[in-house]
């Protein structure tokens, strides 16, 4: 019969890598489904729509891009962003309207 110890360094270890999978987990979820937030921060918006930081400032700037600024952060709300999209939609070479 064979037995197997658990020292306390093992089970940090294994607590540590457990902890890491859940932040990746955590952060590809994030990334992949942004839906599950109201609002979603400029860096967020950058990376789903592709854009550059110059490009979502004058989208701001000139009133496309809809937000609120509280404090020093400025949040968009992330269905007014699909909404802007859905409505820019292009069909047989036309805008829909």
């Amino acid at each position: 019969m064979q037995i197997n110890l658990l020292t306390k360094e093992d089970l940090l270890d294994f607590k540590q890598e457990l902890i890491l999978e859940f932040k990746v987990l955590l952060n590809k979820q994030q990334t992949e489904n942004p839906r599950q937030k109201k609002w979603i921060k400029s860096t967020e918006v950058k990376k789903l729509l592709g854009l550059s930081a110059g490009t979502i400032l004058n989208l701001r700037v000139n009133g496309t891009l809809p937000y609120s600024k509280v404090g020093g952060i400025i949040l968009y709300d992330y269905e007014e962003i699909m909404k802007i999209i859905q409505s820019k939609k292009i069909q047989n070479g036309r805008y829909r309207s």
